[in-house]
């Protein structure tokens, strides 16, 4: 019996074996990891801005890790390896210490490109050599964020012009200035406080980074885009210093120092001088109203202290120093917005009813965390409307229904455009005074949709204010009233009976079966009696679904307007 199920016995065994080398291996990473470190070993040529690395392994002795494809099997398949004389073990993250786990995972991912590489590459490669060197990995756009990443906060071995040295990769931003020095003979220079050329600019995928003699540093996005960004325009252009006269001081000031005065350092310059080109405190104001086109129109007044001034009019005469960036950011805010520019008038137009609506319902708070701004009377009248119906009157009068809605506060003549727009699922209707309708949240008009098209009313009753119905739709009304609120809804006591009487309680307790009847309904059979009953009473129609368990069918029973009776 045992040989017969030997195969099924080999089968259980591997994987009881399997879970137990693996609750093993859980149990000793938590107790420990290994002592084997990871040295890495960097090596830069300036000139052509490669950088490629090795590894060297070890505990107390280091040997290198000669091919990156071998040592990345080695960990997949948890191989033994000797490496020496003082240096064997089999392959597992858990032989490596703590401070090595981030470089042995950065080898791992680039190893693996490298193994890969080369064995899915062209046969034609084997009288060329292999399409990646296996014993380094050269650092690319990717490879440096990532080594960054792993290597942050520590010094390494970094090889550069045959020379070996420490580096340290650092987040803080280098010391780079740039002096602002005015001449003797009245002009000014501009130059950095390091030789533009001495440190490296190496571009990974996500970040810049600065390499000098001592640091590599990972530049923040506001670094690289002020200070890194003045420094190669500088090297792009072969340039050690810029000059320039006094003239070109307001374009100083208002342009670049906004963006990179953290790093302009003043030498022989006055604070006067300096107060003399830099631009005072913009204040942007907008004038907001409406035209005779219902047009939205904004009027842009830019404002220097009592320097006030349309930056639409070319003709106006400056000669202030002004903060030129944010005025074209402010100009550009109102032609995102959907502003065309009004050449005649000299101020923005908005004319699009939909970029209209936007702009009431979203883009002004935008608007006035950014300017001042300053509306007309006229502006204020055409805001966002919510519909409102003060008092709905429903009462029952010479067998009809009659339902009173004069005390809504659209013009009648309107409604019809407003409930067609509300069917499109439009988000608004602009009324003829230049005001919006908001349809989207308005429970007043999905009451009056639901009456017009539930009830089968024309617009022509509902501009009336005034419509009759037949009795049998005031337990739909009744529905539809519960579904507004803030409204006053009047109801006279002939129509509150109709109501309350076909409510489920009232017909139990009030409303008797025939006697013949009694003992032959069920419950429920009984229940249904009584609302047809009801229904006959107020002259309502009524239908016995198939599947109310009725007994409608049954031969001992018929209907007739509504009303079930014995045969």
């Amino acid at each position: 019996m045992q040989e017969k199920y030997r195969n099924f016995k080999q089968i259980v065994n591997i994987f009881y074996n399997e879970e137990i080398n693996e609750i093993n291996t859980n149990e000793e990473s938590v107790k420990k990891l290994g002592d084997i470190k990871i040295e890495p070993q960097i090596y830069y040529d300036k000139f052509v801005g490669d950088m490629k690395i090795e590894f060297k392994l070890g505990n107390k002795k280091m040997y290198k890790i000669k091919n990156l494809a071998e040592f990345y099997t080695r960990i997949i398949n948890q191989e033994f390896y000797r490496y020496g004389e003082k240096l064997q073990f089999i392959h597992s993250e858990a032989e490596f210490e703590q401070d090595s786990q981030g470089i042995l995972n950065f080898i791992m991912k680039y190893a693996e490109i490298i193994k890969y590489a080369n064995s899915n590459s062209n046969s034609n490669f084997k009288y060329y050599g292999k399409a990646l060197n296996e014993a380094n990995i050269i650092v690319g756009n990717s490879a440096i964020d990532d080594l960054f990443d792993v290597l942050e906060g520590r010094t390494v071995d970094f090889n550069r012009d045959y020379n070996k040295e420490k580096i340290e990769f650092t987040n803080e931003q280098p010391k780079i200035e740039f002096k602002l020095k005015r001449l003797e003979d009245g002009q000014y220079i501009i130059m950095p406080n390091i030789e533009i050329y001495k440190v490296n600019i190496i571009k990974g995928k996500k970040y810049k980074y600065i390499l000098d003699d001592k640091k590599l540093y990972r530049c923040t996005r506001e670094f690289e885009n002020t200070t890194l960004k003045l420094l190669e325009l500088f090297r792009q252009n072969y340039m050690t210093e810029v000059k320039l006269g006094e003239d070109e001081l307001t374009d100083l000031f208002s342009i670049i120092m906004p963006k990179v005065k953290d790093a302009i350092i003043f030498e022989n310059i006055s604070g006067e001088e300096i107060e003399k080109y830099k631009p005072k405190e913009l204040v942007i104001k907008v004038y907001l109203d409406f035209d005779k086109n219902d047009y939205l129109i904004a009027d842009v007044k830019f404002c220097y202290e009592e320097n006030e001034f349309n930056p639409l009019d070319e003709k106006t005469k400056l000669t202030f120093p002004r903060n030129i960036l944010k005025e074209t950011k402010a100009l550009n805010i109102l032609r995102q917005t959907g502003f065309m520019l009004d050449v005649k008038n000299l101020r923005f137009i908005l004319p699009d009813n939909d970029k209209i609506y936007e702009f009431l319902t979203q883009e002004v708070e935008y608007y006035m965390q950014k300017f001042d701004v300053l509306v007309t009377d006229n502006f204020k009248r055409k805001q966002i409307r919510t519909t409102k119906i003060g008092s709905i009157g429903v009462k029952v009068e010479n067998n009809l229904l009659e339902i009173d809605l004069k005390d809504l506060d659209i013009n009648p003549e309107e409604l019809e455009q407003i409930m067609e727009r509300y069917s499109l699922k439009k988000k608004y209707h602009r009324l003829k005074d230049g005001s919006f309708i908001d349809l989207e949240n308005s429970k007043e008009i999905e009451f009056l949709d639901k009456l017009v098209t539930g009830m089968d009313i024309s617009y022509k009753e509902l501009e009336k204010g005034e419509i009759d119905l037949p009795v049998y739709r005031s337990l739909y009304l009744n529905q539809l009233l519960k579904g507004i609120k803030g409204t006053q809804i009047i109801k006279n006591e002939e129509y509150k009976d109709i109501v309350n009487n076909l409510n489920k309680e009232q017909l139990e307790e009030n409303m008797e079966v025939p006697e013949a009847l009694n003992n032959i309904l069920r419950y429920y059979q009984k229940t249904g009696y009584r609302w047809l009953k009801t229904l006959d009473n107020y002259k309502f129609g009524g239908i016995l679904a198939d599947d109310m368990g009725l007994r409608k069918n049954n031969s001992n029973f018929i209907s007739y307007s509504g009303l079930c009776a014995k045969k």
